[in-house]
């Protein structure tokens, strides 16, 4: 299986020894995106504004690829606070629409660079 690192310039460098994502074979696999902003600043504000941030960095990285929030097979949404899953649930419902991928959604203790939300994203060429 072949296999191909994705990069996008309108998205956050990686911090550390990763991809954004992997094509492999039809699938993309993103690494989870945090709200950082194209520059690798911390986006302030609350877990609205940092969910949207997040969202902007997936759809970067997934046109880079040449894929949208349509090609999403699954979502894993980690949390600092559970409490926020309201919030999150109404904003990641205005990215996806009708198109409902699978997912899964974790409280955890802590995330990089203590920020509230993280998504990764788990896509596929339909065409491949």
């Amino acid at each position: 299986m072949q296999m191909k690192k994705i990069h996008s310039d309108q998205a956050p460098a990686a911090i550390g020894p990763y991809s954004q994502a992997i094509q492999a074979g039809p699938f993309l696999f993103t690494s989870g995106q945090i709200p950082l902003n194209v520059e690798g600043e911390l986006v302030s504000g609350d877990i609205r504004q940092q969910t949207h941030q997040v969202f902007r960095n997936l759809q970067a990285v997934l046109e880079a690829a040449g894929l949208s929030l349509n090609d999403a097979v699954k979502a894993t949404v980690f949390l600092s606070n559970m409490d926020e899953f309201p919030i999150v649930n109404e904003i990641y419902a205005e990215y996806f629409g009708e198109h409902k991928p699978a997912r899964s959604t974790v409280e955890v203790s802590r995330l990089p660079k203590n920020v509230g939300i993280e998504i990764e994203l788990v896509a596929v060429h339909s065409n491949k």
